[in-house]
């Protein structure tokens, strides 16, 4: 059973973990990860746990097996972590459903996201969801040594109602 809630302070260190495990599946096709793996695991620590109060976590029969947040509050997706052994379960879509449900309650009109280009199990994710690529970006990353082209992500939530004024047919 898939259980969706708010994070917990003491769970930094297992949403780190998962983190970690599901960056560096989406940072394969990049290779070279690694080298970065010291400086990721770090960056997740300290993320989760300096920032645990904007992060929804997803569970299945009890166990944690993914993240997401919304580091500043806003319309903005900015981690979206599913562990690769809890994959193709749904998971992600019960997950990508509150946090869409969490935003559009704040009264935004649509969700974003970013990846890098080559993370295509998550943007494919992402597009079976409603999500459409508005722009591509490719900035110089010095841990790397190279370009990395990223592409941004959003869909725009329906207005409630049918567009419609006053009151419905029939009343």
């Amino acid at each position: 059973m898939i259980h969706i809630r708010n994070a917990h302070e003491g769970e930094a260190d297992l949403l780190s973990e998962i983190g970690l495990r599901a960056w560096q599946r989406a940072m394969a096709a990049m290779g070279e990860s690694d080298a970065l793996l010291d400086a990721a695991r770090s960056a997740f620590v300290y993320f989760t746990q300096s920032s645990w109060l904007t992060i929804t976590v997803a569970e299945l029969n009890g166990q944690i097996a993914g993240w997401a947040a919304r580091e500043r509050l806003d319309e903005t997706i900015s981690d979206f972590w599913i562990d690769p052994a809890y994959t193709r379960q749904g998971l992600g879509s019960a997950l990508l459903q509150r946090i869409e449900k969490d935003i559009a309650e704040q009264g935004f009109e649509k969700a974003a996201m970013q990846t890098h280009s080559g993370n295509t199990e998550a943007i494919s994710f992402f597009q079976k969801h409603g999500y459409a690529i508005h722009w591509l970006s490719v900035a110089y990353n010095p841990k790397l040594d190279r370009d990395v082209p990223s592409v941004g992500l959003s869909k725009d939530f329906e207005p409630e109602g049918d567009g419609s004024y006053g009151p419905g047919p029939g009343i």
